[in-house]
């Protein structure tokens, strides 16, 4: 049986040829390690995935500057997300 386990470097290798799979993984390796840094030079490549993973991270802690960030990055979701907050009830500012 063979080791899919494949290590960072084989994978940033892999990724830096354009492979999206490689990129993703890498994705994932960062959450899991919960390397935000990693995560958004991951996106900073192209990577959605990271996207993904950074605009979760960001809607748990409600983090709006962080959402604008992924948003500018290119994820468009986060964007998304950034506009429902802040069109949420209850949450207007008061002079």
């Amino acid at each position: 049986m063979t080791n899919t386990n494949a290590d960072r470097e084989t994978l940033r290798e892999l990724a830096d040829a354009g492979n999206e799979a490689a990129l993703d993984r890498l994705a994932d390796l960062a959450d899991t390690a919960g390397d935000l840094e990693e995560l958004s030079e991951l996106l900073d490549e192209g990577s959605m995935h990271a996207g993904f993973l950074l605009t979760r991270r960001a809607k748990a802690t409600g983090d709006l500057r962080e959402l604008q960030r992924i948003s500018d990055a290119g994820y468009e979701e986060a964007g998304n997300e950034l506009d429902r907050l802040l069109k949420a009830p209850g949450d207007e500012q008061r002079d």
